[in-house]
């Protein structure tokens, strides 16, 4: 687990997108709600328990990324590529999801949240549970 220390020298998308190019993955408990990371590669980061609400993550590459628990409300992810990602219990509600690559992304039907009217089986995500 991140500690507390890591995840506080990481306040903005520049230091997110540093610290991803520098190697590391494990962005746990990142606090950017807000932030500005369209067009950006995160393919495979720990971005679990992360407050991303109302960020700009249009156009994204989160492929295989581990969003659990993540609150997501309210951002912008169209486009955003999600392939494969762990979406337990992440708070989507509110999202914009248009266009976005969800195929074989794992999701939790009993604590996930989905913008109203989302179907996750019909965007070809994976039901962790029953």
């Amino acid at each position: 687990m991140l500690n507390s220390n890591a995840a506080a020298s990481i306040l903005t998308a520049e230091a997110l997108l540093a610290a991803y190019a520098a190697g590391q993955r494990n962005f746990e408990e990142v606090n950017l709600p807000g932030v500005a990371l369209a067009g950006c590669d995160l393919k495979g980061a720990d971005l679990s328990y992360a407050d991303l609400s109302d960020a700009n993550l249009r156009g994204a590459n989160l492929r295989g990324a581990d969003l659990s628990y993540a609150n997501l409300r309210g951002a912008d992810c169209t486009h955003i590529d999600l392939r494969g990602a762990m979406l337990i219990g992440t708070d989507l509600r509110a999202a914009t999801l248009h266009e976005a690559n969800l195929h074989e992304a794992d999701y939790d039907p009993n604590e996930t949240r989905f913008p109203e009217g989302f179907d996750p089986q019909q965007a070809g995500m994976r039901r962790d549970r029953d």
